[in-house]
């Protein structure tokens, strides 16, 4: 029954909203990626590097949405050299996307230090403050829980249609997706399957840090090493689990979010007392794998994911 209450409060789905947001941008950033052929094992590190950027920015002066901007940029040049290591020049995606998610926390580590140097606790900012839509925060249950956010989780949900658009209504998105099933068939029209996956791995990449910055901007008010804590292993997974659709992949999103926040809900009450909180933390991961397990069975991979493609090759 305290399952079932818990559900019914809009401050519950409020959180699973606020929680869902930096998934969203971040999980239709990898999913751009490998549409068009490429695994992006980056997306932790461009995380980080978007939080603390973002952040940065801000901190020194710079206002909100200039803070997004510089979060993207900073995404963006993470995803030109993970783009220009695995297009033109075929490198291992893995090995790159491992050895960005290092570059990239290690630098913004490297950044902190140096421009923090005798700072012990991260300062805060202001960040962006929820506004309610009028008449429609007003819907009961509905209303509290997708109305009265920040801007930038209406940006993120807007996204989700966008992309979707982009992906399946557009000559653009026909060729992205073209490239990360048939690339020799884009190639035949008379297009570059490098510059298209370059292209889409820069704008993925770009979305995963604004996930980033989301934390610091929205989320919380401050930096810190740990905050995205495996989200970016998270949005992979999600891509799997919603079939490379933007909508599904969204949904998986919210998904785990709502057991994220139903297991911080569940340590308050008197069944926490009882159970060891490890127990909690461990819920949304474990729910979210048997998820995963019934969903990738009917899912069909990309076909020239991972798949290096030079010029005039057949």
């Amino acid at each position: 029954m305290e399952i079932f209450d818990i559900l019914l409060t809009a401050s519950f789905w409020a959180a699973a909203v606020r929680i869902a947001s930096p998934l969203i941008f971040a999980t239709l950033g990898e999913l751009i990626c490998e549409r068009a052929g490429v695994l992006n094992l980056g997306i932790e590190g461009i995380m980080v590097i978007g939080a603390f950027a973002g952040w940065m920015a801000v901190y020194l002066g710079a206002g909100l949405w200039a803070g997004v901007l510089v979060a993207m940029l900073a995404g963006m040049l993470f995803g030109l050299l993970h783009a220009t290591l695995t297009v033109p020049f075929g490198l291992s995606q893995h090995v790159v996307g491992l050895g960005v998610t290092l570059l990239a926390t290690a630098s913004a580590s490297f950044a902190y230090r140096i421009s923090l140097p005798e700072v012990t606790s991260p300062p805060k900012i202001a960040p962006f403050q929820p506004f309610a839509i009028p008449y429609l925060s007003e819907i009961p249950l509905i209303g509290p829980a997708f109305f009265a956010q920040t801007a930038l989780t209406y940006l993120a949900f807007a996204l989700i249609a966008v992309v979707a658009f982009t992906l399946y209504r557009t000559p653009l998105g026909l060729a992205l997706r073209a490239a990360g099933e048939n690339p020799a068939s884009v190639e035949a029209q008379g297009l570059s399957v490098t510059a298209i996956r370059m292209g889409a791995v820069i704008v993925g990449s770009g979305l995963m840090a604004v996930g980033g910055a989301f934390l610091t901007m929205s989320a919380f008010s401050s930096f810190f090493f740990e905050m995205v804590n495996g989200r970016g292993w998270i949005c992979i997974a999600l891509v799997v689990f919603g079939a490379w659709r933007p909508g599904k992949a969204a949904l998986g999103a919210l998904l785990f979010a709502a057991f994220d926040a139903l297991q911080v809900r569940l340590q308050q009450t008197p069944m926490g007392a009882v159970v060891p909180y490890q127990v909690f933390l461990m819920v949304p991961y474990v729910l979210s794998i048997l998820a995963l397990i019934l969903m990738s069975r009917r899912a069909e991979v990309p076909a020239a994911l991972m798949v290096p493609f030079n010029k005039g090759e057949r």
